[in-house]
């Protein structure tokens, strides 16, 4: 009995504690935020430049109403073009607006005083520091790379805990050490009546890990090892496989690193240093040639024109194939089997995959403009109707902005721009603007396509990925605002669980399989602000990966979040995406930056530059003739050239400023209240 006296004397003084933070600062947990209450603490009272409070902001960012319900506002349901509407057209500048005094206010009111994220983020990151971090991320990949040569090539991937290689596995994949966690939650495309598709669906028994790692040996310089790998896998490497595997995971990670290696092989300018092959006569691009006719038989005898998600390299696709598959599997395809087809002269390859983005924009909601996660390929029918941004549509939306990028068709940006105002519209909650005015932070929730109702309350890792793409748009300032969300967590756990429970504060899946998404959009928002803030997010997420994931022959995926155990496995992703972009984070001289040549990534980070060769294209009118309706309007209606405009890109007002340079990207004020609603303080 003295034990649960002591709980309960324990629980009552804790809220005490939290009822004096709320009456006396204001500054405790927002109840009303994580439970249906009607009320709202925290910040709903915090007070702009021209003094008065500023209106309390409601559902969706929507300016709320004296005596209406204040939270809260994740759980509340979205107003259709409330927040769109209004941030497609930023405020014009007033007097002061982006002044000193506005943006001294932004920042927290520097002349308070410095509290401890100003000391901790703000201010130069010094350079030895950064050397020191470019070499830890160098290391890094050394260390995974080296061990995976040594220990596990030819075979797909590294296990790191028992130093031998992994390949496809045709039998029961529990007897495989420290893979059961992988099995709790799989991305919603990874439908298969298999219980090891995990670990197929992945490797193909094509050295998938030395593939999928050939452009990042250039980007770091390493110039003969890159030259020896490509002799490798040009010698070793073989697609007459019996093996099963993914479409997209094939594409994105096979595919796109030959094309990417091969264009860095016959680069004329040779940016990273002499990465040309002896003889070299377009062997990687006929491999890519190769693996892409080989997935080909996906695409047929499919009603919709959506491809099957998995194929056999040598039968096709198999006779007990599923019909359902996700909307970045089959959506996701373009981006890699563009720039095939323009490299090759023959259009048969962006035709496939260009119908499948078109067929799938067709199904979307008449009502929301939203699509599902998951459809049957033959019927048209959503199976999966959650929208969101993370496992199942995200690479769909990545793929419609970067398409345009490399490509230049506009119908891919006109798709992207009517998608993007449909996610502001209905997925979008919280606050107005980042850095200013009252309410939760910014955050994109998972609604269903047809109603905009909200499905649960989890997010998932791969939503980290959505700040970058906003860089890539320029709306930096919500960018800002979730980046910061998904490095809260990353700070209280040492990793990113896979799903994340907003409402309870708590991971609903725990492991952490090395994923990239957050560093990615650290360095893209780096690139975009220059602030050293995002040096020290990367310099925690090396440590983090160095404390609790590297093992004996490399690094291995998180079973536990919390409590830190491992699982066998690291994915060739960890190769390919993190150790990449941590690297280039801190290598301020790199020729991604320095050469004068543009360059995007593609969504498995594989460097593509970006010429006016990738925009040539003879089957263009050919493309147009097929798509049958117009890709964006059901109407028929064509936006004119001055819609053309990506919504919510930055005004004057809304760019970063130089004066921002060296202080927090976001006001102290809301990262702390960021901080409390996931439980760090």
């Amino acid at each position: 009995m003295q034990w649960r006296a002591l709980v309960l004397g324990l629980v009552l003084l804790r809220l005490g504690l939290h009822g004096v933070l709320w009456l006396v600062f204001g500054l405790g947990p927002s109840m009303g935020f994580y439970q249906r209450f009607p009320l709202s603490f925290g910040f709903q009272r915090l007070r702009g430049p021209d003094g008065p409070e500023s209106p309390a902001s409601g559902p969706a960012g929507r300016p709320g109403t004296p005596g209406g319900p204040s939270g809260p506002s994740w759980l509340q349901p979205q107003v259709p073009g409330a927040a769109a509407g209004r941030r497609r057209a930023p405020r014009r500048p007033g007097p002061d607006v982006c002044g000193p005094g506005h943006w001294g206010y932004v920042l927290g009111g520097r002349s308070r005083g410095r509290d401890e994220y100003e000391k901790r983020y703000s201010g130069a990151f010094p350079p030895q520091l950064r050397a020191q971090m470019r070499d830890l991320a160098r290391g890094m990949f050394v260390f995974g790379y080296d061990n995976y040569m040594a220990h596990a090539f030819p075979e797909d991937e590294l296990n790191p805990i028992h130093c031998r290689g992994r390949g496809p596995d045709r039998g029961d994949p529990l007897s495989i050490p420290g893979t059961q966690g992988l099995f709790l939650i799989l991305p919603l495309c990874l439908h298969s009546t298999s219980s090891n598709l995990n670990i197929n669906d992945v490797l193909g028994n094509y050295s998938l890990t030395l593939v999928d790692a050939l452009d990042t040996l250039a980007i770091m310089g390493n110039s003969s090892e890159f030259q020896k790998a490509v002799k490798l896998v040009i010698n070793t490497v073989s697609f007459d496989k019996d093996s099963t595997v993914q479409v997209f995971e094939a594409t994105i990670r096979v595919l796109g690193s030959l094309l990417s290696a091969h264009r860095i092989i016959t680069d004329s300018k040779q940016p990273f240093g002499d990465m040309t092959i002896k003889d070299y006569d377009n062997e990687l691009l006929h491999m890519a040639h190769d693996l892409a006719v080989r997935l080909l038989p996906a695409f047929e005898n499919t009603r919709t024109g959506i491809p099957y998600p998995r194929v056999n390299l040598k039968t096709g696709v198999p006779p007990d194939s599923n019909n359902e598959t996700c909307t970045a599997g089959a959506g996701s395809l373009l981006v890699e089997f563009g720039i095939l087809s323009r490299l090759l002269g023959d259009s048969t390859f962006e035709w496939v995959a260009r119908r499948a983005v078109k067929a799938l924009w067709n199904l979307r909601s008449n009502d929301t403009g939203l699509l599902g996660n998951v459809v049957n390929i033959q019927t048209g029918h959503w199976v999966g109707k959650q929208s969101g941004l993370g496992a199942g549509l995200d690479s769909f939306y990545e793929y419609l902005l970067k398409s345009y990028i490399l490509f230049g068709e506009k119908e891919d940006l006109e798709m992207f721009n009517a998608v993007y105002k449909s996610i502001q519209n209905y997925l979008r909650r919280g606050r107005e603007a980042c850095n200013e005015g009252e309410g939760d932070p910014p955050l994109y929730v998972n609604v269903n396509m047809f109603s905009g109702q909200l499905m649960n309350t989890w997010i998932d890792s791969l939503q980290a990925f959505f700040p970058g793409l906003q860089v890539l748009i320029g709306d930096v300032e919500d960018a800002i605002c979730l980046h910061a969300f998904y490095y809260a967590i990353w700070k209280r756990y040492g990793a990113l669980p896979e799903r994340y429970n907003w409402q309870l504060q708590a991971p609903d899946v725990l492991f952490y399989p090395l994923r990239p998404e957050l560093v990615e959009s650290t360095y893209l928002l780096y690139q975009a602000t220059k602030n050293p803030f995002y040096l020290h997010v990367g310099m925690d997420i090396l440590q983090s990966l160095e404390k609790y994931t590297k093992v004996k022959c490399g690094y291995a995926t998180l079973h536990h979040v919390i409590d830190k155990s491992k699982e066998d496995r690291m994915e060739s992703f960890f190769l390919s995406e993190t150790c990449k972009y941590l690297y280039l984070l801190f290598d301020e001289e790199n020729p991604v930056h320095k050469s004068g040549t543009r360059y995007m990534f593609t969504t498995e980070g594989h460097i593509v530059s970006v010429d006016a060769h990738l925009r040539e294209s003879p089957w263009k009118e050919f493309f147009s003739e097929e798509g049958g309706r117009d890709p964006v309007g059901k109407s028929g209606h064509r936006p004119r050239p001055h819609e053309l405009k990506v919504i919510n890109s930055s005004s004057n007002c809304n760019r970063v400023p130089d004066e921002r340079r060296y202080s927090l990207p976001l006001k102290s004020v809301y990262m702390r209240q960021i901080d409390q609603m996931v439980g760090l303080i």
